[in-house]
């Protein structure tokens, strides 16, 4: 099954692997209907050149692209900063002449946890249709599989690199995780897994349920679940790069 054509151009969100494309097969995470819109499109907004050109490949090999690749246009999401409104709204106004163009993520869906949400507004403001495609969140994924609450939870991004700073926000994020019975949720850079692990576990209440969800989709895929008394006693070797999700509920 297709997407319905428009006469309009439109922003198709489309998920990607949160593993490379080569560890496991697109259609075990892709429905055929995000692969077919994938295959059909040949203006894209990304994060990383390399992983796009890498995604469309394997999209190619199911569903052969309806341009060659090489006359595919990218253009780049700029990193570490967010796009102001004024250069988003030109991105779309230049990529968008009555043909859909795809925003496209690293790992997992975009605009959650991810660049893009700039864009997105960007085609709100324009009129632009706006079109998310199924396929994986590490973050949905992981608190599916955790057995925390799943009616509250909050997403917190990043924690402080720091050490001090770190371990307050812990404590104050399983403050509000008593007070609200919410579950609290956050992602590392994989080199700091274990430093954010080994803090959790140091800080948090030892009746604070704690969840590690590691790889998710891919061959070293694991989730657990244990207390903080049950984590320090039984410990764990965190992969130190392969991403991860944590979540806490406080007991």
């Amino acid at each position: 099954m297709d997407l319905p054509k428009t006469q309009e151009g439109r922003l198709l969100l489309i998920p990607t692997p949160l593993v490379e494309v080569a560890q496991t097969p697109l259609t075990a995470v892709l429905p055929q209907t995000t692969i077919n819109a994938a295959s059909a499109l040949h203006h894209w907004i990304v994060e990383n050149a390399k992983t796009a050109r890498a995604f469309l490949g394997a999209v190619h090999a199911i569903s052969p692209l309806s341009v060659p690749l090489q006359h595919h246009v990218m253009t780049v999401l700029p990193k570490h900063s967010q796009l102001d409104p004024a250069s988003a709204l030109a991105l779309l106004k230049t990529a968008l002449n009555a043909q859909d163009v795809g925003l496209l993520s690293e790992a997992g869906a975009p605009c959650i946890a991810d660049p893009g949400a700039a864009i997105v507004a960007a085609a709100h403001e324009l009129g632009v249709t706006v079109v998310p495609l199924v396929g994986p969140s590490s973050i949905l994924l992981g608190l599916m599989a955790s057995g925390l609450e799943g009616q509250r939870f909050a997403f917190q991004g990043y924690l402080p690199v720091q050490a001090e700073a770190r371990d307050a926000t812990i404590r104050a994020l399983e403050g509000e995780s008593a007070q609200r019975h919410q579950t609290q949720l956050c992602i590392e850079t994989p080199y700091r897994n274990a430093a954010l692990l080994l803090a959790m576990t140091r800080v948090l209440q030892r009746t604070t349920r704690l969840t590690v969800a590691c790889g998710l989709t891919g061959p070293q895929s694991f989730v657990r679940t244990r207390t903080v008394e049950q984590w320090r006693r039984e410990g764990i070797a965190m992969p130190d790069k392969i991403p991860a999700l944590f979540g806490f509920l406080a007991g």
